[in-house]
């Protein structure tokens, strides 16, 4: 339900808010260092845990097929697959005690032709279904569905429960035809064992839906909506947050498509990306990134001056955001810190020389990971950027 934005980004044009940028001087300037890949030119850290685990994926040799990866002193550790060429981590996981928790290709092709949401990550499309998996002591585990034949998971908490959508068995006409799905998928809970599995309730009237995060509290995040694509729009009319067995609605920007919650901290603050007016389409991508508090309800974060877009896909314990803002000319990873916007690629100590595109995650500890890009080599990197004065 991301990072399509590298390919809209382009033709959208809207008058966003603008939050003024902190000077660099300003902040604690960041290490980076690139981390190492599985052999392809493309990888990217997508979560980082308070004991500074990273994972992510990263592109096999010859970059036909991606894997879910974590990262240990620098080198990438292959995850593997279910039976399939494709697998990944794409949303901030949040366990601290190791476990990972992702999409993995499995070897049947899917008999209902769907593209399902991982088809919107990985570098080819197979037509082989997809499964939620859960990682720990070495050994990958499938996540059951609600029948259907494709499931996502997304998040993990210290308390054994995991976060996704997963298909059932219902022929949907709401489903978008031109994305080929079929089945319609809930907001989903697993846990406390593996093949637990429960729906979560959606907004009166919704037929559809996803939960992204869940912190330790037990609040889950995600969208609700008409089956549609598997990868968002009007399956994410409403932003939302399950908590005392309840559904409440988190509201909007001023358009009822691409509202995502991306991330959740143990003060049940949530941060993500939700379109706002002015961008053609109500169905076009045209999101900022925003904050949701329970006093403050649903705020936009602006965009850095010039651009048009922005995500907010992670956020720690001191209620510092990390994400991504995006123009004409590309993306640039980004930081919110009291309200106020930093380019991230502004705060590197000297001696690193590629471009931050996405900040992902960030730690309590204010480590952050995402991907980065060399602009001479085309090479794309999973990136780790440590704070503190240089």
């Amino acid at each position: 339900m991301r990072r399509i934005t590298s390919v809209m980004v382009a033709a959208v044009c809207v008058s966003g808010t603008l939050i003024a940028s902190v000077p660099a001087a300003a902040q604690g300037r960041y290490q980076v260092r690139n981390l190492g890949s599985l052999g392809g030119t493309s990888s990217a850290g997508i979560s980082i845990n308070n004991a500074g685990l990273v994972s992510g994926f990263s592109n096999l040799l010859g970059n036909q097929s991606m894997h879910a990866a974590f990262w240990l002193n620098g080198s990438a550790f292959d995850l593997g697959t279910l039976g399939g060429a494709n697998s990944g981590i794409t949303w901030p996981v949040k366990n601290n005690y190791g476990v990972l928790v992702g999409i993995a290709e499995t070897a049947q092709v899917d008999p209902l032709g769907e593209n399902w949401s991982c088809s919107a990550f990985f570098p080819t499309m197979t037509g082989h279904t997809c499964l939620g998996f859960v990682w720990r002591w070495g050994h990958m585990h499938a996540l059951p569905t609600l029948g259907g034949n494709n499931g996502f998971a997304t998040g993990a908490n210290d308390l054994g429960r995991i976060v996704g959508w997963a298909e059932n068995t219902v022929h949907d006409p709401t489903c978008d035809p031109t994305s080929t799905q079929v089945l319609q998928f809930k907001p989903v809970v697993w846990g406390p064992g593996d093949d637990d599995i429960q729906a979560l309730p959606l907004i009166s009237g919704d037929t559809s839906g996803a939960a992204t995060a869940i912190n330790d509290r037990g609040q889950i995040v995600g969208i609700s909506g008409l089956c549609d694509q598997a990868v968002g729009r009007y399956t994410a009319i409403h932003a939302v947050l399950w908590q005392h067995h309840q559904v409440i609605d988190l509201g909007n920007l001023g358009v009822g498509a691409w509202n995502t919650p991306m991330a959740i901290n143990e003060r049940g603050v949530v941060v993500g990306f939700a379109n706002v007016p002015g961008g053609g389409s109500a169905g076009n991508f045209n999101a900022h990134a925003f904050i949701w508090t329970a006093a403050g309800g649903m705020r936009d974060l602006g965009t850095l001056p010039g651009d048009t877009i922005s995500e907010a896909l992670g956020i720690n314990d001191e209620d510092v955001i990390v994400g991504e803002s995006c123009g004409a000319s590309g993306c640039r990873a980004v930081l919110w810190r009291n309200g106020n916007i930093v380019d991230l690629n502004t705060q590197i100590a000297r001696g690193y020389t590629d471009q931050l595109v996405y900040a992902n995650d960030i730690n309590d500890a204010g480590q952050i990971t995402g991907q980065s890009m060399n602009a001479t080599t085309g090479v794309s990197s999973t990136f780790l950027a440590v704070p503190g004065r240089f």
